[in-house]
Parts: structure tokens; C-alpha cells; sequence
């Protein structure tokens, strides 16, 4: 029976020595383009049927191994044949595999023995389809703040063929930074797992860096040249920092502790206090005079 022969690299656009962290970033990057629920392709059904049969096989050393042997020169779409003695090659072994919502492809089940069937000798005997849930991704974007504390955070899901959004408490881990993931198992609107990607949203005050924070502090010339102390606001309270006499316009105070908390450590990021000194745009009468004074003295 001539088969199309399935070009599984070629489909998650990889070589055929690619690692399987790489397999699994190509798989991942596709299935969200082209995933039923989200994308607008009018073939995305298809693609993303062929795609998750692909991972299927490149996925498992062992079934990537068998695949392999059939040799690097068959191409997308080619005629196919199984080679004499494929399915004595199989065994007589009952395989079954995890399909999408419809089967895998004939050259899949050729190959591999699925598709919901028994064979013993070749002869196919009707067996048990094991029905493979759809894992799905969605982005969170978080305040720094809920980031910080961690907690939980409400999700509201839309998916076809359900009429109201499904909402999922998702439980914020201490260490979150922009791109963090978190893994659902079983939350999906497939049944599969829900990978969620957080993002930290923008902040008024301070600026984000893995788990360190920066914030700009204003201070006045006199205190610039003079030092002294000043208070300053941090995302778990007010402290006191210590400004140097003679400090620079743009230099960074380094408070450590006092950024984002690390999940690995029992410890948290650090803030950087970005030094801005204020110049007055106006002045007083008296004011100008004493700043005249300033500037004779230092001729």
C-alpha cells in the first residue's frame, strides 16, 4: 500500500540533528500559532494535527530512533512503501498511541503500528483509541506588586464550544519574573495541561531586571554636595539610605535585599537607587545671591 511520507523535521521546521530541547521550542512555538482555539489559519486544524503527530515521534528517542532508520532522502508528500519485513520489524506487541480530537495519519500508524489497532502477522484487529488531551498556552500579565507576594491570581479562559469563559485560580509562586511559567495540569480547555507565561506589567516607579529593581530618587544640590540622609520607598516599605557627600548626578546606590524574591534562595533580588539631582529652574532673589556668592568663592 503507498503511503505519503511524512517529513516530521521538516514539519516543526528543525534538522534532523536537533537536540530535543530544540524539538520541544519548535513544537511549542508552532502549536501556539497554530492551535485550534486561537488561531486564524484556515488550514490550523490540519497544521496542528500534523504538527503534534510529528512530536509525537520526534519527541520519544524511541520511536525518533525507528523513524530515523528510514533513511534522510524521502521528502514531504512522497510516495511511501514500508520497507520487506516492517512489520515483523514491529513485533506482534499490541502498540497504541495518543492521538489529537481525530486519528494520526495512515504513514503514522504504518509506521508505528497506532491508530487504535492490534496487529499480530500484519493482520489489523479493530483495538482501543486512546484519546490524547490538548495542552494549551495564555499569557498573564502581572502588577510587580502581585509578583512580589506572590498569591493567587484569577484566569479567565475563552475556548470554542463553551459559552461562558472558565475561570482558574492560579497560585503565584514566590521567585516569579517576566517570563516565568507555570504548568496547570489538567486545567486546559482540551483537558490537556495549561502552560501559563507570566509578564510583569509596567510600573510607575520602578523598572524590572530578572529579580532586581531600579527607581530613580531625587535630591537636592545641597544634598548631593553635602550628603545626609534620605527616606526612600521600596516595594516592602520605607528605609533610610545614606547618601555620600559628593555624589553624582546618575550614580547608582545598590540596597541590597530589597528587589524581588528568589524562589531558589531564601534571599530576594536587589534595588539600585539611580541618583537625580535637582536643579531649581527658578530661585529666589536670595537664593541667586547666595549661589553668586558660591561661585566668586570658587574663582
Amino acid at each position: 500500500m503507498a503511503l505519503q511520507y511524512k517529513n516530521y523535521y521538516e514539519i516543526l521546521g528543525v534538522p534532523r540533528d536537533a537536540s530535543q530541547d530544540d524539538i520541544r521550542k519548535a513544537y511549542r512555538r508552532l502549536a501556539k500559532q497554530y492551535h485550534p482555539d486561537i488561531s486564524k489559519e484556515k488550514n490550523a486544524d490540519a497544521r496542528y494535527r500534523e504538527i503534534n503527530e510529528a512530536h509525537e515521534v520526534l519527541k520519544d528517542p524511541d520511536k525518533r530512533a525507528k523513524y530515523d532508520t528510514l533513511g534522510a532522502n524521502w521528502q514531504q508528500g512522497q510516495d511511501f512503501t514500508p520497507p520487506p519485513g516492517w512489520q515483523d520489524m514491529r513485533g506482534g506487541a499490541r502498540v497504541e498511541y495518543g492521538g489529537e480530537w481525530d486519528s494520526f495519519s495512515d504513514f503514522f500508524k504504518t509506521v508505528f503500528g497506532g491508530g487504535g489497532f492490534e496487529r499480530f502477522g500484519g493482520i489489523p484487529r479493530q483495538g482501543r483509541r486512546v484519546v490524547q488531551q490538548r495542552d494549551s498556552e495564555v499569557e498573564l500579565e502581572l502588577p510587580l506588586e502581585d509578583a512580589a507576594r506572590g498569591g493567587t491570581h484569577t484566569l479567565s479562559i475563552s475556548s470554542s464550544g463553551r459559552a461562558d469563559p472558565q475561570t482558574i485560580n492560579v497560585k503565584l509562586p514566590l521567585g516569579i519574573i517576566d517570563g516565568s511559567r507555570i504548568r496547570l495540569p489538567g486545567k486546559a480547555p482540551g483537558g490537556g495541561d495549561l502552560y501559563v507565561t507570566l509578564h510583569i506589567a509596567p510600573h510607575p516607579i520602578f523598572t524590572v531586571e530578572g529579580h532586581n529593581l531600579t527607581r530613580a530618587l531625587k535630591i537636592e544640590p545641597w544634598q548631593a554636595v553635602l550628603g545626609g540622609t534620605v527616606s526612600v520607598s521600596t516595594l516592602f516599605g520605607s528605609v533610610d539610605v545614606k547618601i555620600p557627600p559628593g555624589i553624582q548626578n546618575g550614580q547608582k546606590l545598590r540596597l541590597k535585599g530589597k528587589g524581588l524574591p528568589m524562589r531558589a534562595k531564601d534571599d530576594n533580588g536587589d534595588l539600585f537607587v539611580r541618583i537625580e539631582v535637582n536643579i531649581p529652574k527658578f530661585l529666589t532673589e536670595r537664593q541667586k545671591e547666595l549661589w553668586e556668592e558660591l561661585a566668586k568663592s570658587e574663582k
